[in-house]
């Protein structure tokens, strides 16, 4: 308790603190505020002192006790486990980039200020849109944020969303509007697809956007070019969001089907899932919109010597400009998970982007195929799918997840955890890193739990 020895303050200026605040002593302050029966009482079992080998050989023996270790992870829902290339953390572990935040004086960082560039420019070509910022925390909080400027800019507070959004991207959007007072209205989904004659129905006059999500959570793939007219016939914006962005490499881009704003979660390129984050928000919308996107916007430029440069054109939140003509006041850009995500993108070029895709769509066909061969399995939804599917089971869900986790295998998401109407039905994910024999022994694993 006394070792304070990599703190700046010395022993004279802990006592004259503990003495302002009236106690005697820092065991006396916890004392205080931290029950006595759950303070650690004893020494940790922590060894004095390893070299480096061995102190390498210990963690590394401790992390093989955590339970996902070395688990085939068929787990989605908006975070997906995918290959990383040994470039990206090469480029990205640099310290010109890893230790550097937020940096945006053109005059010291104008590599990091080509990085946003060009990862707003792959997030333009990718969703077909006219202009995107320079990433934000989350697809769920870029959600969120789109659903905020479409009340600043039609002056409406009805919000209508697709039941096939992201249950947890739905409470962050509940969350963000809370002080808005709108009012949040599902669209229904028949058959796995979100209903078209629900949404003539419920769009009108008080109409400020309707949120699609697509592919959806159930990893339906819907027909964006329906919700066009409707939406905009009643004076409202159209948003979608892309949880899995690599279906953008065979499926049409939003911008193709009038979107006007674009929220998405660029997690998977190129970004470890970690534990909870950071992940990667992107941000794209038409032009006419560009003056009320929340965070920062990077453009190129010529300096006086007619040289190329780029710098930061748009800043629009409240720490930078007027609080009132802030279009946001909490988001910032993840700069070093997109710059993980621009490497990515630029390894994999145009070809080798569609070719993920469809390595994906097809290993999702190969397994739901497979898995419903099993007697009481069957595809919650006679619909198309990209790379991520829903399975009704004969069982709850989590008995199952349970079973085959004892076998090394992240069986997929319960859905029943975020629709309690549904402990039955596991929404599944195929990814790059587990090829035809992982998927046979998956449906193996699926059967001998059933």
């Amino acid at each position: 308790m006394q070792n304070f020895s990599h703190l700046p303050n010395t022993e004279a200026d802990r006592r004259k603190m503990l003495e302002k605040i009236g106690v005697g002593s820092l065991e006396e302050l916890l004392n205080n505020a931290v029950p006595s029966e759950i303070q650690f009482a004893g020494k940790l079992p922590i060894p004095d002192g390893l070299s480096d080998v061995d102190v390498q050989k210990l963690l590394e023996k401790l992390a093989s006790m955590n339970a996902g270790s070395g688990m085939k992870d068929f787990i989605g829902g908006g975070a997906y486990d995918m290959y990383v290339p040994a470039a990206v953390d090469e480029i990205s572990g640099r310290p010109e980039f890893y230790t550097a935040y937020t940096p945006y004086q053109p005059e010291v960082s104008q590599g990091t200020l080509t990085a946003i560039f060009e990862f707003q420019s792959m997030i333009c070509g990718l969703t077909g849109m006219d202009v995107a910022n320079a990433s934000m925390y989350d697809g769920a909080s870029a959600t969120a944020e789109a659903a905020v400027l479409a009340i600043h800019k039609t002056g409406r507070k009805r919000i209508l969303y697709s039941q096939g959004l992201n249950p947890l991207y739905l409470e962050v959007v509940r969350t963000y509007l809370h002080g808005f007072d709108a009012e949040l209205v599902p669209v229904p989904i028949k058959d796995g697809i979100t209903d078209v004659d629900a949404l003539k129905k419920l769009a009108d006059e008080n109409t400020a956007c309707f949120i699609l999500q697509n592919p959806n959570f159930f990893g339906i793939v819907e027909d964006g070019t329906q919700f066009d007219e409707i939406i905009h016939s009643s004076g409202g914006l159209y948003v979608v969001v892309v949880a899995d962005p690599t279906s953008l490499g065979i499926l049409r881009p939003p911008g193709e089907y009038n979107a006007d704003v674009v929220a998405g979660e660029g997690q998977q390129f190129g970004n470890y899932l970690y534990f909870g984050g950071p992940y990667l928000g992107f941000f794209a919308a038409k032009k006419e919109f560009v003056r009320s996107m929340p965070g920062r916007i990077i453009g190129a430029t010529k300096d006086v010597d007619g040289r190329r440069g780029f710098v930061m054109v748009f800043q629009t939140r409240e720490q930078h400009i007027r609080r009132a003509r802030a279009t946001s006041n909490i988001c910032t850009n993840q700069q070093l998970c997109a710059l993980r995500a621009t490497v990515y993108l630029a390894l994999l070029g145009a070809q080798g982007f569609y070719a993920i895709s469809k390595l994906l769509f097809n290993r999702a066909h190969y397994l739901a195929d497979k898995l419903t061969e099993i007697d009481g399995v069957e595809l919650l939804f006679d619909a198309p799918f990209f790379r991520e599917f829903a399975i009704k089971l004969p069982q709850k869900a989590d008995e199952i997840i349970d079973e085959m986790s004892q076998v090394g295998i992240l069986a997929g998401l319960n859905v029943g955890k975020l629709i309690p109407s549904m402990d039955d039905v596991l929404l599944v994910a195929v990814s790059d890193k587990y090829g035809k024999n992982d998927m046979d022994e998956f449906v193996v694993a699926m059967r001998n739990a059933l």
